[in-house]
């Protein structure tokens, strides 16, 4: 009896030595993995604005609970378009430090991310001209191109568990330069976080 007494109070004892353990993780996650709906509102100068749908996902590691550094990526697609019928994809691929405030059930943040983006696609427009007796061109072309991008931004994440969030926002300003020009879009995401 003193031996199951004994194994009892020292099986016991592991476990409340790694549940006080995982409960210090909790309150700082190594790692957050987020997965999310993105939309794009592109404005290019020059050129009416458009919208893009998609999805992005990220993993921050975080070597304190305030401080993490972010690897984000995107996919983002535009069909047809203010009377132009478009084609096209835009995938970015972002780096960068990121600061949070956990308190709680709420954890907002802010980040500033730096990498790239690729674009591609193709699209036909019907231009007016006075010079065809038929009074329209039709105009097709294709785009493929890698491009300087970079976030300015936060969002507000809701922990519904210690290992799973809700990502209620993440409003970013997004910049490209295709085409030797600066487009200054925004980006909004919203999906679920799991922490490690």
């Amino acid at each position: 009896m003193k031996r199951w007494a004994l194994l009892s109070g020292v099986v016991l004892g592991v476990v409340l030595l790694f549940s006080s353990a995982a409960s210090a993780q909790d309150e700082n996650p190594k790692a957050e993995v987020f997965a999310g709906y993105s939309y794009v509102r592109v404005n290019a100068s020059g050129a009416p604005g458009f919208n893009m749908n998609g999805g992005s996902a990220s993993i921050s590691f975080n070597p304190s609970s305030s401080f993490g550094i972010v690897a984000d990526f995107g996919g983002y697609h535009v069909g047809n378009s203010g009377g132009v019928s478009v084609d096209g994809n835009v995938y970015s691929y972002l780096f960068g430090p990121k600061l949070a405030y956990r308190s709680g059930r709420f954890t907002p943040f802010v980040q500033a991310l730096f990498g790239g983006a690729h674009a591609s696609g193709s699209g036909s427009v019907v231009a007016l001209a006075r010079v065809r007796p038929q009074g329209v061109i039709p105009v097709t072309g294709s785009l493929s191109e890698n491009a300087f991008a970079m976030t300015l931004g936060g969002g507000l994440d809701v922990n519904a568990t210690n290992h799973i969030g809700i990502r209620l926002i993440q409003a970013e300003y997004l910049m490209t330069r295709f085409t030797s020009e600066t487009q200054n879009n925004a980006r909004i995401s919203a999906g679920v976080v799991f922490r490690f």
